[in-house]
């Protein structure tokens, strides 16, 4: 796994280095798995770790692809931001640290209560 910046640089595009390396959020709908609803887990693009599988994804409206639940409490690290005068829980992969989106209480209630609004481009898909 990368150690440095420019190691993560060399590895991911310009894109994914903007939103999993910055804490960057791509426009909404643009995402390639938005509307995605192929069988399969959503690994990390930095690192490769297991964070969602497509059991738990659904169509909030919101423009990102968005889960009612992570994979495991111990795939990603929980983290309060206070950036753009909001009060959100940014979600990070807990392997690299890298920034994948936030979660929010305004989930499906039968699903337990929450929306993980994840950036398309912090996710690979293995499908199968």
């Amino acid at each position: 796994m990368p150690t440095t910046e420019e190691e993560w640089r060399a590895r991911l595009t310009p894109e994914q280095y903007r939103i999993l390396r910055e804490a960057g959020t791509e426009r909404a709908f643009t995402g390639e798995y938005v509307d995605t609803e192929d069988d399969g887990t959503y690994r990390c693009a930095a690192c490769g770790n297991v964070l969602f599988t497509s059991d738990v994804k659904y169509h909030s409206g919101s423009g990102w692809p968005s889960f009612t639940e992570a994979v495991s409490p111990d795939a990603v690290t929980l983290i309060q931001d206070l950036a753009h005068g909001m009060v959100r829980t940014e979600v990070r992969c807990a392997r690299c640290g890298s920034h994948l989106g936030h979660v929010f209480d305004d989930g499906p209630r039968e699903a337990g209560g929450q929306r993980w609004c994840i950036n398309s481009a912090s996710l690979d898909l293995d499908r199968g």
